[in-house]
């Protein structure tokens, strides 16, 4: 299981939170934080400490080979105003490791997305935001994706898919994927959703060029983004994660 380890005790000019692959599965005791209803993906939830008759969603999205505990690290310190979801993806990789589609390689170790999987999964995180809206007293106006690396990817496709579900996303270690993008999307109305992408600029896993990218695609969509490295590899930077929340509650 992937998980950032020992969040509190971090600060912004500490080192990275790497992700760290475990195979064992991790329990969380705290009735907050259990997985509550049979939708269409399992997930983790902590129900907002602020009630307000509709509350904002943070929906976050893992990367590949990871699991919903993963990005949950972040839930005890994002705002207390937001139901805080945390989605597993539905690709069963085994031993507690998900994807939200397969990543292939051929006879020369080229890497190959299977963007099939991708779109499905896009279609599949559109339906359970509709479903946690109508489960959960859930503000539909005001939903955030947080995406780190595929869950980032996937972040994207599903935001400028469907922008009239999604309000605003962060897209940490990831890149804009044309391919898995439903096809006409640049005919949506984007008016109401903002972006907020970072990368590593040492990233072993996705080149920053491709990252590098992602901001002129959504400037030519009139998406307004905000873009920011920081000097780490495929991981987040406490920085990153200060920078991301500042902009969420700016």
């Amino acid at each position: 299981m992937v998980n950032l380890l020992n969040f509190k005790t971090k600060n912004p000019n500490s080192k990275t939170w790497n992700f760290k692959l475990e195979t064992k599965k991790n329990t969380i005791q705290n009735s907050q934080f259990t997985i509550k209803m049979n939708l269409s993906l399992e997930y983790k939830i902590r129900e907002p400490k602020v009630i307000l008759d509709k509350n904002p969603l943070l929906l976050l999205l893992h990367g590949y080979g990871s699991n919903e505990a993963d990005l949950f690290s972040f839930a005890s310190e994002l705002p207390d105003n937001y139901y805080i979801i945390s989605a597993r993806a539905p690709y069963d990789l085994q031993y507690g490791a998900y994807a939200w589609y397969a990543i292939n390689f051929d006879a020369d170790q080229n890497k190959f997305s299977d963007n099939e999987q991708a779109r499905s999964s896009r279609d599949v995180i559109a339906s359970f935001v509709d479903e946690l809206v109508a489960n959960y007293p859930i503000d539909a106006n005001d939903v955030t994706l947080i995406g780190f690396s595929q869950g980032s990817i996937l972040s994207y496709a599903t935001a400028l898919s469907y922008p009239e579900k999604i309000q605003r996303v962060v897209a940490m270690s990831g890149y804009f994927n044309e391919e898995i993008i439903k096809e006409g999307f640049e005919q949506n109305d984007f008016k109401d959703l903002k972006i907020f992408a970072s990368h590593g600029t040492v990233d072993q896993v996705i080149p920053i060029e491709w990252a590098r990218k992602t901001p002129a695609i959504l400037e030519k969509l009139d998406i307004p983004v905000v873009y920011k490295e920081y000097p780490v590899g495929h991981g987040v930077a406490p920085q990153n994660f200060f920078d991301f929340k500042n902009w969420l509650i700016g």
